[in-house]
């Protein structure tokens, strides 16, 4: 493996990392030689494997905010931070949106974001290779129809990320971002299946459909995510911060 690409004895925190994309980025930064510390609700942390460090913690708790700042202390030294965790609200019109709803989409997907970082700026500034990726979408470029929940919470962490970057860049700390498109995850796949038994169309039409709007004929999986993340991780990226890449497989 190239010298500016290896991971070798770095520390990785990763949220939401038992599942989806958050799993994906852990396998792959394990894989480069990190050591993965996976954080991730109670209640599915048994899935988180076992050489990993589990921390169970529910980023949209009241306590969050302390837990977080007790990790990174005990840490001590902290290289890379994946600040992954989010949730994907249902598809609602503007004439039909939940407050409840909105505030807590927005705890996780935003507040939760900004306060990791902040959280781990101190174990991050005693690296010597200290990155922060934090997950955006194309849904932080762009609108979609029935989502302007999720849409606004991910043009909030664009911003974030910006913010961040000019914030701890005097501390060595570079801050970027990841902006995946469509992602056949387990999460994705089981609201195509919901919106297919309200009615909608078959999960294999809404996945052609998808892979039809792209450059490269497919929609990214979650080992292009990850691997985006190893880079941006790395110091093949050392002269980045405040970017966000898409990883979208060329959609148009």
């Amino acid at each position: 493996m190239n010298k500016d690409q290896t991971l070798h004895g770095r520390v990785a925190v990763v949220t939401g990392a038992a599942r989806g994309l958050g799993r994906a980025i852990g396998t792959r930064l394990e894989a480069s030689g990190a050591k993965i510390v996976a954080v991730d609700l109670p209640r599915i942390c048994s899935e988180i494997p076992a050489q990993w460090q589990a921390v169970p913690l529910d980023l949209s708790s009241d306590e969050a905010d302390h837990a977080l700042a007790v990790l990174a202390n005990s840490l001590g030294t902290v290289d890379i931070v994946v600040a992954n965790a989010g949730v994907v609200p249902q598809w609602r019109g503007l004439d039909a949106l939940d407050r409840a709803e909105w505030d807590h989409v927005m705890r996780v997907n935003t507040w939760s974001v900004a306060a990791t970082i902040g959280a781990f700026a101190p174990a991050l500034e005693r690296s010597k290779h200290a990155a922060i990726v934090a997950m955006a979408s194309i849904n932080g470029f762009r609108a979609h129809p029935k989502q302007a929940l999720y849409t606004a919470s991910k043009h909030a962490v664009v911003g974030i990320i910006r913010a961040a970057a000019l914030d701890l860049g005097p501390r060595g700390i570079r801050v970027n971002g990841l902006a995946p498109g469509p992602v056949a995850t387990d999460a994705l796949l089981s609201r195509i299946g919901a919106r297919h038994q309200q009615g909608g169309l078959s999960p294999e039409h809404v996945l052609r459909g998808m892979a039809e709007e792209t450059a490269l004929g497919r929609i990214a999986t979650p080992q292009d995510v990850a691997n985006a993340a190893h880079f941006l991780a790395s110091d093949a990226s050392t002269g980045m911060t405040g970017q966000i890449l898409p990883v979208e497989a060329g959609l148009g």
